[in-house]
């Protein structure tokens, strides 16, 4: 849990138990500013690491880093211009020889995704590389938009290394960004092949290239449900989705899902949520219900995520609902493994329903039907635009669920509380 913010568990997808779930992981902006052994931290909307109480006077180490910001700092900014201009002859012209094979793979990935704004900041002031003489590492808080020119960028804060030469410093490296809260960005690390949509941008390796057409067609589907969710503000101007093979899988955003999980969401700042799916094991039918959930959660939820497990259920059977694409209920996928848990002792209370992290597919795939079943109920007794109201006070506003049923349905939440838990015991009947 992170600043009041909790990680929902996996999500089931598909009939069998051992089938791939779905991870969504949510998170906080505005975070402390912290670096450890490599692993940094994003705040939203300003650089992680700032000078308090400066002395009027810099001694002169501090002059020295400070004119040397200042010369990286201009070099960022030729490097900056030539990537938005196509220059892929200037973008690496600020770098080492040795760093120009990362630089290129960066430069055509970032332009395969339709880079629109692309802006560097010094975080913090350079230091010495030890044992390197000459050579120092400044933390650059990047800035980016895909597609849309006008978007709220996302930031993300990466290592760079510089070696001095005069007036112009050399750039050496950029570093994996490791982020704590999203790990690293698939443009970071891969070759990527990119089709964009009206409503979406997919992205993948090279060998998956194939599989591009059909993925945005079922994007697109995806997107024009999602739309339909936003609880506050806009739709976003375009939801980013990553299709990752095996070795991407394990090392976008970090990897480290378990073997079950079948995708993800994850907020990069700006407002923005990036989409990830496991294309090993997810069939084209898996793919549009995880789009349709995935897409939904980045359209519903807030930049800092949602309050905590006592909404888990809520959070996730909005996304549940929107995956289902309107079939009836007793064609929802999950109700096998929601008869289980009812049956295997489950006490109805919803707020309780959260998997835990080490739960059986089977346990997951039962929390997540139980969600899904009192969003319907919701939907079903008052309307979906009812029922984003509610989701919006409780989620966006972080208003309890009896102040949020009271002004949106006109009902006590005890009240409704008990319905939703008898819906779900009698369908699971």
């Amino acid at each position: 849990m992170i600043d009041g913010v909790q990680r929902p568990a996996p999500r089931r997808l598909w009939p069998l138990w051992t089938a791939f779930v779905v991870i969504v992981l949510v998170l906080g902006c505005g975070l402390p500013a912290l670096l450890v052994v490599g692993v940094v931290r994003e705040a939203g909307g300003r650089p992680t690491i700032s000078r308090i109480g400066a002395p009027a006077t810099d001694d002169p180490a501090t002059a020295v880093a400070r004119g040397l910001s200042d010369r990286m700092t201009a070099q960022l900014r030729r490097q900056s211009s030539a990537l938005l201009g196509g220059d892929r002859a200037g973008y690496l012209a600020v770098a080492e020889p040795a760093a120009h094979t990362d630089l290129r793979r960066r430069f055509a990935a970032l332009r395969a995704l339709k880079v629109t704004v692309w802006r560097a900041e010094p975080s913090g002031l350079p230091v010495p590389v030890v044992g390197k003489a000459g050579e120092w590492r400044l933390l650059v808080r990047f800035q980016y938009c895909f597609v849309a020119p006008g978007c709220q960028p996302s930031p993300v804060l990466i290592g760079t290394r510089w070696r001095e030469n005069g007036d112009q410093p050399l750039l050496v490296a950029l570093e994996e960004s490791k982020s704590a809260e999203t790990g690293t960005r698939p443009w970071e690390i891969s070759d990527l092949a990119v089709a964009v949509g009206p409503r979406t941008i997919v992205a993948t390796t090279p060998a998956l290239r194939a599989k591009l057409p059909g993925l945005l067609t079922q994007a697109e589907a995806a997107a024009r449900v999602a739309d339909g969710y936003v609880a506050a503000g806009s739709p976003p101007d375009r939801y980013r989705i990553f299709y990752a093979g095996r070795t991407e899988w394990q090392r976008w955003y970090g990897g480290g899902r378990p073997q079950w999980t079948g995708g993800y969401a994850v907020t990069v700042g700006g407002g923005h949520h990036e989409v990830v799916l496991n294309a090993e094991g997810l069939t084209s039918s898996g793919a549009d219900e995880l789009l349709r959930h995935e897409l939904t959660h980045a359209a519903s939820l807030p930049e800092r995520g949602y309050p905590g497990k006592l909404t888990w259920w809520l959070v996730e059977g909005l996304a549940e609902f929107a995956g289902a694409g309107g079939r009836p209920v007793e064609r929802y996928e999950g109700l096998a493994e929601v008869r289980t848990l009812v049956r295997g002792g489950w006490d109805g209370q919803l707020d309780g329903v959260t998997p835990a992290d080490d739960a059986s597919a089977e346990r997951v795939g039962g929390s997540y039907g139980i969600g899904y079943l009192a969003v319907r109920h919701l939907v079903d007794r008052y309307g979906s635009q009812r029922v984003l109201a509610f989701f919006k006070t409780v989620v966006h506003e972080r208003r309890t669920l009896d102040v949020a049923a009271r002004q949106a349905f006109g009902e006590q939440w005890s009240t409704l509380h008990d319905e939703c838990v008898a819906y779900v015991r009698a369908t699971a009947a």
